[in-house]
Parts: structure tokens; C-alpha cells; sequence
């Protein structure tokens, strides 16, 4: 179980509440509750809230994997992550299932998991959580996540393989890349190396691939950012103008989600140096940018501020 999770997790913390508001919608000749919908068959993203979080959640997580993504509207973060996760349920053709719940309308499961920051994801098999991470992580570290759950889990909950099954005979009309598919099984399998060239390869004959452009970029700092020393913070702050230490620990920084220091602090370092240092350090901060949404709020005021470290 991931550290962002606290302590145990009991989830029929909510039934007796969710079976109360049932029972007060239900009508008196016994139809159904309004409250307590019987999950919605098929669909890859639902939207949950305490009165539907047994039934959508919990009963469904005994058939197949769910995703809980914690998030909430003034959450920048969460707005990078959300589309990255909705999208990713819709490849998944019904494997599993993503449960999106607004923290700020539903504060009694945020409590339940303890979380301590959103975005914070949730993995959900037979009514238990059995994994999570707080965070929004690249895109390829999200699908190894996701892809070593179901390898996980398939033959323990039915309805993974048989969404697969049923897939896999709707995508032989639509066969995959294959160029693509050697890229992230070697993802998957954490060889970077082969995943870059296998990218390189897409776009040495596409250059205007965007996909693959993506994909190289998110990668490549994958890679860098494994082999970053976590004391470079720690030597960056002793030694101002080591470069070298800077561009480590806003690396460093970027992979453990605290974005906006790595920012600032590549931006500082603009300020103290000129000529080559200076463009050095230019390009490898829109380096870093590229690894966001360019309408991250967070790119948007770093942008701002590189102009003004510059002109």
C-alpha cells in the first residue's frame, strides 16, 4: 500500500449512511432509490459521491479494478491528471474503471482514506484499496502503474479479462501500432533506453508526430530524472552557482511533484548567470515545460517570470 494512504482503510465506513439516504429517497411503493443507482454498466469514467460510493466503488471493485482520482475544482494539478486518467479508462475498453469523486462535495471519503493532498489516486480490488499515489504523474508512469495492477489482478477479478476479451475482438478491426507498442512494452518493462529509440525511430520518419513527440519528452526525463542523486537539493542550496547541482534538483524537484520550486529555482539561476550558463539553464527549464499542459497555470507563470529574468 502506497504512503498515501494512512493507516487502515475500512470502505463500509460509508454503507450505513449511503443505505440511510437510499432508504429516505426511495419511493414509497418501493421503486428506486434515487440515491443508490445500481452501477451503470460499460461506462469507463463515473462521476461518485458518498451516497453512491458502496455501490459504484466497493460492490463494482468486487468484478473488476477501480480507479478512485480524489480531486477537487481549484486543484491545478487535478486538472492535469483527471484528462490524462478519463482517457486512459476509455483505451482500457471496460477493464477497469475510473470513480471520480470532488473531495470538496464529498469530504466524509476524503477522511476515509486519509488522504493528505490531492490529486490523490486510489486502486480498488475486492472492496479493498490496494494501491495509490498522490500526485500528477507522467502520463508513462501512470500506465505501467495501471498496466502492473491488471497483470495483478486478472485472474482474481472476472470482469479485467473478460473486458479484455471483448475487446480485444473489437480492436482486430483497429490494429495498434506497432511501432508504438514496442515503445511501451519497453516502458512498461523500464528500459528506457529502448523506449527512446523506438520513439526516435517514429519520428525520424514522422517528425510531426505529436504523439510520439510527447511520449520522447516525458520519457527522456523519466530516464534523468531516475538517476537523479535525492541529496541534489541539499547541494544546490549549499552551492548557488554549481549548475550542474541546480539543474539536478529541479529535475529532482519536477519528478516528486513539487513543480513550482523546480521552476523558481531554474528561474533564480537565470537571474545570477549570463551568456552560456545563462541559455543553459533557459533551455533546459522549457525543457521542463514541455513536460505539462501548456495552459498549466503553474507553466504560465513560469513563463512570465523567465521573460522577466531575461528582458
Amino acid at each position: 500500500m502506497s504512503a498515501a494512504l494512512s493507516g487502515a482503510v475500512d470502505l463500509s465506513g460509508l454503507k450505513a449512511r449511503a443505505d440511510a439516504e437510499r432508504q429516505q429517497t426511495s419511493s414509497p411503493g418501493g421503486g428506486q432509490p434515487g440515491g443508490g443507482a445500481s452501477p451503470t454498466p460499460g461506462a469507463p469514467v463515473i462521476d461518485v459521491t458518498e451516497a453512491t460510493f458502496q455501490a459504484e466503488v466497493v460492490e463494482r471493485s468486487l468484478q473488476t479494478l477501480v480507479v478512485v482520482d480524489l480531486w477537487a475544482d481549484w486543484c491545478g494539478p487535478c486538472k492535469q491528471l483527471s484528462p490524462v486518467l478519463e482517457r486512459l479508462a476509455a483505451e482500457g475498453r471496460g477493464s477497469w474503471v475510473l470513480a471520480k469523486i470532488d473531495v470538496d462535495a464529498n469530504p466524509r471519503i476524503s477522511q476515509l482514506f486519509g488522504v493528505q493532498s490531492i490529486p490523490t489516486v486510489v486502486a480498488i480490488a475486492g472492496g479493498q484499496p490496494v494501491d495509490a499515489f498522490s500526485g500528477a504523474l507522467p502520463e508513462p508512469e501512470i500506465r505501467q502503474w495501471l498496466n502492473q495492477l491488471l497483470d495483478a489482478l486478472r485472474d482474481k477479478l472476472p470482469g479485467i479479462r473478460a473486458a479484455e476479451q471483448q475487446g480485444g475482438a473489437e480492436q482486430a478491426e483497429e490494429p495498434e501500432d506497432p511501432r508504438f507498442t514496442e515503445a511501451e512494452t519497453a516502458l512498461e518493462q523500464g528500459d528506457f533506453a529502448a523506449a527512446e529509440a523506438a520513439y526516435q525511430r517514429i519520428l525520424d520518419t514522422e517528425p510531426g508526430n505529436e504523439q510520439a513527440k510527447a511520449a520522447l519528452t516525458q520519457v527522456r526525463f523519466a530516464a534523468r530524472a531516475a538517476e537523479t542523486d535525492p541529496t541534489a537539493v541539499a547541494r544546490a542550496d549549499e552551492n548557488p552557482d554549481d549548475l550542474d547541482a541546480q539543474l539536478a534538483a529541479a529535475d529532482f524537484e519536477v519528478a516528486q511533484q513539487d513543480v513550482e520550486r523546480g521552476f523558481t529555482r531554474l528561474i533564480s539561476a537565470i537571474r545570477r548567470t549570463s551568456g552560456d550558463d545563462r541559455n543553459r539553464v533557459r533551455e533546459h527549464l522549457v525543457g521542463l515545460f514541455e513536460l505539462f499542459d501548456p495552459a498549466d497555470e503553474r507553466v504560465i507563470k513560469a513563463r512570465r517570470d523567465l521573460a522577466s529574468a531575461l528582458f
